[in-house]
């Protein structure tokens, strides 16, 4: 009975590699050679390439890498007595005070809203907003310029005005000129 066993669990275990190889495009489980990567390729762009000439080539998406994310697009908040959305990209920056966080507009508008800084960042693209720090998420369009600070800290000042002096630490520093160049 116990042999008999073993003989189904080694059915099972080739039955997935068995009808991906036919009829699907392959399944990849290890140990797998380079010719079993080609083939596997070479039948994706088989794939890919009945699509295009189905006039289907929207699906030609499929096969590409995806993005960054591209995140939220808008935040419910309540202001006056009534609901209303702020469209991320009309948000300035997202920053912390007395442990509310706060939403600040281009235009100057504030709004409360009920996530922490942390629950918004990954909320967001990471293409679009950066965290400076504890207290401030912010959006690229909002960065004005960057200066040199003492012991390697970065100055940031946006376009709206803000309350604090916008500094990023010297370990984040490198990695904030990044985010500002591969844009």
């Amino acid at each position: 009975m116990e042999n008999q066993l073993k003989k189904n669990d080694l059915a099972f275990e080739q039955y997935p590699m068995e009808v991906f190889g036919i009829k699907e495009i392959d399944y990849v489980l290890a140990p797998f050679s380079r010719e079993d990567l080609a083939t596997l390729f070479e039948k994706l762009e088989k794939f890919k390439l009945f699509f295009r000439q189905k006039g289907l080539a929207d699906l030609d998406r499929l096969f590409t890498k995806p993005s960054a994310s591209v995140g939220k697009n808008s935040f419910l908040v309540f202001k006056h007595n009534k609901y209303i959305t702020v469209p991320t990209e009309n948000i300035a920056f997202f920053y912390v005070k007395y442990e509310c966080t706060l939403i600040t507009c281009f235009d100057g508008h504030e709004y409360t809203v009920n996530y922490s800084l942390e629950q918004i960042q990954n909320l967001l693209a990471d293409k679009q907003f950066f965290r400076l720090n504890r207290q401030y998420l912010i959006n690229f369009c909002a960065v004005k310029e960057v200066e040199h600070y003492f012991a390697r800290k970065l100055f940031v000042r946006l376009a709206v005005p803000v309350a604090d002096k916008l500094l990023v630490s010297k370990e984040k520093a490198c990695c904030f000129l990044q985010w500002l160049e591969n844009r």
